[in-house]
């Protein structure tokens, strides 16, 4: 399995692709499969969001981007500058991951919170889109604590099995 343990800013060149959700992009510790079939298991520090264009790397240099997949998605949209305003601060309030836009903003589709912007006189459009939330005020992090990110410690139980192909208890 390849093990991708490092952000990258920038490379030369790129060696595969991997389409992932929203949520995928927040996981710290996640097995996924890159585009061309081969396992991998993402072991990158804790407290970074993923996004569409993000650059991970293997220890030996190995370099995948990451594309964000299309998920259910709703699209609001408003000519009015003031009731787009308000129905963003609705969504903020709910602390709702949203994707802002000139006009236009995304969340990961909930009926409850399509028939609040309906209500608001917003028109609510259901699509398959690319997910791309704002990253928020501080820096594109999670801000040091977690949201559900489950922890699937087989991976990292695995990064722990060595070339002489057997694992070995260590203590952290």
């Amino acid at each position: 399995m390849i093990k991708l343990t490092q952000i990258l800013t920038e490379v030369p060149s790129v060696d595969a692709k991997v389409c992932l959700t929203m949520v995928q992009r927040t996981k710290s510790r996640l097995r996924i499969v890159l585009e061309d079939g081969q396992d991998a298991g993402l072991l990158l520090p804790r407290g970074h969001i993923l996004h569409h264009g993000s650059l991970l790397s293997t220890d030996d240099g190995f370099v995948v981007e990451v594309v964000a997949a299309k998920e259910q998605v709703s699209t609001a949209r408003s000519d009015n500058p003031t009731l787009f305003a308000k129905g963003c601060y609705h969504l903020g309030n709910r602390h709702v991951p949203l994707q802002v836009e000139a006009g236009w903003c995304r969340y990961q589709h909930d009926y409850v919170l399509d028939e609040m912007l309906i209500g608001l006189g917003l028109q609510v459009t259901v699509e398959n889109e690319a997910f791309q939330p704002e990253a928020g005020a501080y820096g594109g992090t999670t801000g040091g604590h977690s949201h559900g990110d489950a922890y699937d410690d087989s991976l990292e139980k695995a990064s722990h099995e060595h070339a002489h192909g057997h694992p070995h208890k260590h203590e952290h």
